[in-house]
């Protein structure tokens, strides 16, 4: 499917943020570099000038500075400046070898703020975590249900 297809994106990385057990996303991965001394100066100072850049034109969603449970997104349809202001905080994080993900979707959840180029959804901070399927194969899934009509050799059992 091609991105215009999807009303929303978000770049996000593997670590959770402990407020909302979700995914960070890329202006969090970029400080938790600097903050952990892994970009050199010179890289810090240019994620700098693109966060000063972000803050001077994307509002800052209220709901985000009071640090409550909430995921930003960008929303696809007006979108194209400011990911293209983002694309050096990405080649920073390609730099350093950190990975991250582009994110699309239609579901982002019950959007608590709204502005012309993104929008915070609220998280109830729950992190499910559920058992591995036997298996992932729709081979072995038929092979199971095949199995489970084929055998009625339960004591007792007459037909």
């Amino acid at each position: 499917m091609h991105n215009m297809d999807f009303k929303y994106v978000r770049i996000q990385g593997k670590e959770l943020a402990k407020n909302t057990m979700y995914a960070k996303g890329i202006f969090s991965m970029c400080w938790q570099l600097i903050q952990d001394d892994v970009m050199d100066p010179e890289d810090a100072d240019l994620f700098r000038e693109i966060d000063g850049w972000f803050a001077d034109n994307l509002p800052w969603p209220p709901q985000c500075k009071n640090q409550e449970p909430v995921v930003c997104w960008f929303k696809t349809e007006n979108s194209n400046e400011m990911l293209k202001m983002i694309r050096p905080a990405l080649w920073l994080l390609e730099r350093y070898n950190h990975p991250y993900f582009l994110v699309y979707t239609n579901s982002p959840g019950e959007i608590v703020y709204e502005d012309q180029y993104q929008i915070a959804t609220k998280t109830d901070g729950f992190l499910q975590i559920d058992e591995l399927q036997s298996s992932w194969s729709p081979d072995a899934e038929c092979t199971a249900q095949d199995t489970a009509t084929d055998t009625n050799d339960e004591p007792g059992h007459s037909e």
